[in-house]
Order: structure tokens, then C-alpha cells, then sequence
């Protein structure tokens, strides 16, 4: 008979990201917001940094009504927070916190950390520091919260005292500080941390070692040392041994936290998406001919050549970590694929990678607005915004290099556009999923990269993608279809390793060739075989394993209070 698995009555969780736009974990959160809040409602309570302090936040929404009295019992208690909610599907109540009077405090919470946990802060430098003191004051949060719900204050919620189950998720070594403050002085609280990759692991790749043949060789402690991550690596470690639930987003990164970490996770918890911000049919039409007739008009204005509406469109995106996210292969690619005979349209390649972004070209800005064609490229017609390090960065001195100037009759066009798509570019204007939704493939050939949203994004808006087996979701894909994605399944995942780079630009270049050369029909047929795979990969598939992470911290939490109550019957005695 199987044991009856444990729901929590509250859950906080608690990220840089929350309310917080920077990366993929911002995605993941945002995402599974709704599927949670539907399940319990207005008891999952998401805890972030309160940047925007007095004024208007685009994420967050404050609302005086909610936890008032609480709110002042925080501030009595030298915490100050806004509560609200955030603004994205499902709306979850939101508490954002100012972290900043804890600075000096710092050196006694390090020594603190050190003394109960051996967590190393001595070699400390960078966002260690800033992150370690939002991490504690979320950790305050939760203490001073669960205080005040367990009293009984909140009216909305009627529950047993004794029987109140409640989890504390924290993401990322920068909240690990929190998750071990929690788990020293709230035992009662099942805690749970997710790394969504190893700092030390994302650190060996990043600065170009072989991760993947030698990882069973690696010793983390070691390796952080030599990298200069003692902080980072020792936070993370020591949250992992002595959480409740430690869990991480593919099979791949557990491996990696199994090596690294010294640690097997309890559970993977897969990153799932809500498409319920996919346009509808006729609207989904619409902005993809306005996505590509935009994209077509900056290629024109920038390149002085007008490029037919069965121009290939190409694109990858992500964080500017040139090898790790594969933008180093994806210009080879593009290279070799300039000289391929098999190539029979043209192509239009966009690098959307936010780099150290000065302003939109004024040059083209003044011919986007002129509404006219144009027959003469613009100087450096390889970039869109003017960058603070044109002659430093890695785009613009590969294609530098392999003598990439979007030359008339060169069949492939590379363009950098550096800069975060929010709408406001200055120059296309488009949000980064109507560009998404403007391509006709996208290529994210990543050498590290725990999961990737960004090939599941793809396929949710139709796009068929090409990804590579060390990314999570091509492990994912691989395994619904039952061998190597093709184009055909939506999803082309190459086979990548530490040292067959060539191989993969050729398969890169190979693959959009042949995309090049298909009919309508099989086009279609590949668009609606990525639809059907993001369909599987929804929040709603997905979310049992968040349930089961639950349930395995609450069950070592319940073992802890009865120990408590026993200790504390045999005192009495």
C-alpha cells in the first residue's frame, strides 16, 4: 500500500528572479505561477528583491490590503517589505524585500554560516555579498510570516495549529543563505533547493574546459578553488547536503550535482511552459507576417538589399555566454553555410543577444522612419545597436575573422542585434515572441545548458528549432520520440560533446540546407509536430514533480516535529 503523499497548506518561495526580469529562472517561475496559484490559491507566496523600492515596478503590482497587519508587525520587527501582487498570469501574492540594511550585518551572518554550516564566504567577491543578503532577509520573511499565519491572524484560512504543513523553495545559491536559516530555525518548515546549474559546473565550461569526459574525474572543491568559486561553490554544497529536497531541472545537471556537489538530487523537477500567451489562429497569423515583414524592413535598411518574403529566417538567442550557449557554432555555421551549394534561398541569420548595449544606430533608425527601400548597406552593416566594446566583442570579431560583411552576393546574412526585445528596442520594436515567432527555425546549439527555454519557446509558437543532447530539453525530446530528434519531429537534436564542434556546425549548416529545399507541406508538417511536442512539455504535465519535492520535504518535516514533541514529552517526564 502507498503511502499517502503530503500537500503543503502554504508555500514560499523565494528568487533573485522573482519580480526580477534577468534570465531563464525568471521564465520558470512566471510560467508555473498560475498552475500553482490555481491549486493553492493565494498560499503560494513568492518572495524577491525590492529594487524599485518607491517606484513603479512593470512586474509588480502593490496592494495595501494584503497581510497589513503583518506588514506592520515586519516593519516593528526592522524588516521592510511591499506586498502585492505580481504581474503575470495567475497574479501570486508577492513580497518583495529590502535587503540592504543587512549589509552590516554581514560579517556575523558569514561567521554564522560558518559556524553551522561550514559554508565558506571568506573568498567572497562580486554578487556573492548582494545576494547573500537577500537571501537572509527572505529567510526573515518566512520566519516572521509563518509566525504570524501559525497564530492564526490570517481570517481567509482555517487550519489545525499542530497540522500546518509548509514549504520553503529556494532557487539558486544566491538563496541559500535563507535555506539554511530556515532550516536552523524554523525545523517544523520542509525546505527545498533547486539549482538550476552548478555555479561550478557553468564556471569549468565557461572557461573552456571539458566538462562532460572528465566530469567523473572532476572535484569540485578543487576546481572552485582553482576557478576562484570557493563562495559560490560552498553555499551551494552545503544547501544541497542539508536541505530537505534537493532538486534540479534535468537528468544532465543531476549528474553534474552527483560529481560536483557530492550530492544526488532527490528529485528533477523538468522546466514546463503555459502557453496560454500563444496567439490564437487568425491573431498568431497576423503577427507573424507583422514579426517577419519588420524583421525584413530592419534587414533592408541595414543592408541596403531587399530580401523576399521566402528569405529563410533564422535565429538563436539567450544569455551572451558565447561557447556555453553554442553562439560561437552557430557563426561557424552560418560561415560554412554561405559556401554551401545545396543552399537554394536566402537566408536572414539574427543573433539576439543582449551585450553591453549602447544605443540604436541613429543611421538606421532614420531609415526604418523614412519608410523607404534602400539599395546601399550602411557601414557596419553586421549590427543594429552601437556597442560600448565594438572592438572586443566576440560576435562582431568571429565574423570579423571569417570575413562576414552581409556582402551583396553573399546568399547568408548574419545580423547582432545586442540588446534585450522588450518592445522598446528602438528599431523593430517587437517583444522577443513575436520575433520568435517571425523565424522559420531557430538554432540554440548549446554546449552547457541545464534545460533551455528557449528551444521550448520555439516549438510553443510552431517554430521548429535545432538543439543539441547537452541541453536538458533535447535529453527531454529525445526520449519522447524515442531516438534523435529530427527536423520531421519538430525538434533536430545534434549530438555534441566536448570536442566535436566542427561536426555540429556542419550539422547546423546541413540542416537549414535542407529545411531550405522543402515544400510547403512538409513545412507545415514540421510547424505542427513542434506544436504537439510543447504541448507535452505544458506546466500541467509537469507539476507532479513539484508535488512529489513537496511532499518528500514535508514528510522529513513531520519526522522532525515528532522527534520535537517527543524530546520535548520525555523533559517532562
Amino acid at each position: 500500500m502507498s503511502k499517502k503523499r503530503l500537500a503543503p497548506d502554504f508555500i514560499f518561495e523565494s528568487s533573485w528572479e522573482v519580480c526580477n526580469k534577468v534570465g531563464g529562472i525568471y521564465t520558470v517561475l512566471s510560467t508555473r505561477a498560475k498552475t500553482l496559484q490555481e491549486q493553492f490559491p493565494d498560499r503560494i507566496i513568492f518572495i524577491g528583491p525590492d529594487f524599485w523600492k518607491q517606484n513603479e515596478s512593470p512586474y509588480f503590482r502593490e496592494d495595501s490590503s494584503l497581510f497589513s497587519e503583518w506588514k506592520r508587525i515586519a516593519r516593528e520587527q526592522g524588516i521592510k517589505v511591499r506586498v502585492g501582487r505580481w504581474t503575470i498570469p495567475g497574479e501570486p501574492i508577492a513580497v518583495l524585500v529590502d535587503f540592504s540594511p543587512y549589509y552590516e550585518q554581514k560579517n556575523e551572518l558569514y561567521t554564522w554560516l560558518w559556524e553551522n554550516y561550514h559554508v565558506d564566504s571568506l573568498h567572497a567577491y562580486g554578487d556573492y555579498d548582494e545576494a547573500s543578503m537577500f537571501s537572509y532577509a527572505a529567510g526573515l520573511v518566512v520566519e516572521s510570516l509563518y509566525n504570524w499565519i501559525v497564530q492564526g491572524n490570517l481570517s481567509s484560512f482555517t487550519f489545525n495549529q499542530s497540522s500546518l504543513k509548509v514549504v520553503y523553495h529556494a532557487n539558486e545559491w544566491m538563496c541559500g543563505l535563507g535555506a539554511l536559516y530556515v532550516n536552523n530555525k524554523l525545523p517544523q518548515i520542509g525546505t527545498i533547493f533547486t539549482t538550476h546549474a552548478t555555479s561550478i559546473g557553468r564556471s569549468i565550461a565557461g572557461n573552456q574546459k571539458p566538462l562532460y569526459d572528465y566530469l567523473f574525474a572532476y572535484n569540485g572543491d578543487q576546481m572552485a578553488q582553482e576557478l576562484n568559486m570557493q563562495s559560490k561553490h560552498s553555499i551551494e554544497k552545503q544547501t544541497a547536503q542539508y536541505v530537505d529536497c534537493f532538486t534540479t531541472v534535468s537528468e544532465i545537471t543531476a549528474n553534474e550535482c552527483k560529481e560536483l556537489l557530492d550530492k544526488a538530487v532527490d528529485v528533477v523537477l523538468p522546466n514546463g511552459f503555459d502557453n496560454s500567451f500563444v496567439p490564437k489562429s487568425h491573431e498568431f497569423a497576423r503577427r507573424r507576417r507583422m514579426a517577419r515583414k519588420k524583421m525584413l524592413q530592419l534587414a533592408n535598411a541595414l543592408l541596403g538589399e531587399q530580401m523576399e518574403d521566402d528569405t529563410v529566417i533564422v535565429s538563436t538567442s539567450g544569455r551572451y555566454e558565447f561557447r556555453n550557449k553554442g553562439i560561437d557554432v552557430f557563426v561557424e555555421a552560418m560561415n560554412r553555410l554561405l559556401r554551401d551549394r545545396e543552399l537554394k534561398k536566402n537566408v536572414l541569420a539574427f543573433i539576439v543577444v543582449p551585450g553591453w548595449v549602447g544605443e540604436p544606430r541613429k543611421d538606421l533608425q532614420e531609415r526604418l522612419l523614412s519608410g523607404k527601400n534602400f539599395d546601399t548597406p550602411l557601414e557596419v552593416p553586421q549590427v543594429t545597436h552601437w556597442l560600448h566594446n565594438m572592438g572586443h566583442d566576440s560576435v562582431l570579431n568571429m565574423m570579423k575573422y571569417y570575413d562576414m560583411h552581409n556582402r551583396h552576393e553573399d546568399r547568408v546574412k548574419v545580423i547582432f542585434v545586442p540588446c534585450y526585445l522588450d518592445g522598446q528596442d528602438g528599431l523593430m520594436n517587437l517583444s522577443y515572441y513575436d520575433v520568435v515567432l517571425g523565424n522559420d527555425i531557430c538554432v540554440y546549439p548549446s554546449y552547457y545548458e541545464p534545460w533551455g527555454y528557449t528551444p521550448l519557446e520555439a516549438v510553443a509558437f510552431k517554430v521548429p528549432c535545432i538543439t543539441t543532447d547537452l541541453a536538458g530539453f533535447g535529453l527531454w525530446a529525445n526520449k519522447v520520440f524515442g531516438h534523435y530528434g529530427e527536423l520531421e519531429d519538430g525538434v533536430k537534436v545534434i549530438h555534441r560533446t566536448d570536442y566535436n564542434y566542427s561536426e555540429v556546425a556542419d550539422q547546423i549548416k546541413d540542416t537549414v540546407a535542407h529545411f531550405s529545399v522543402m515544400h510547403k507541406a512538409q513545412v507545415d508538417a514540421c510547424r505542427k509536430a513542434a506544436e504537439a511536442l510543447s504541448k507535452k512539455a505544458l506546466w500541467k504535465e509537469f507539476i507532479e514533480y513539484y508535488y512529489e519535492a513537496y511532499d518528500i520535504a514535508l514528510q522529513k518535516a513531520e519526522l522532525r516535529k515528532k522527534k520535537l514533541q517527543n524530546d520535548y514529552t520525555l523533559k517532562l517526564k
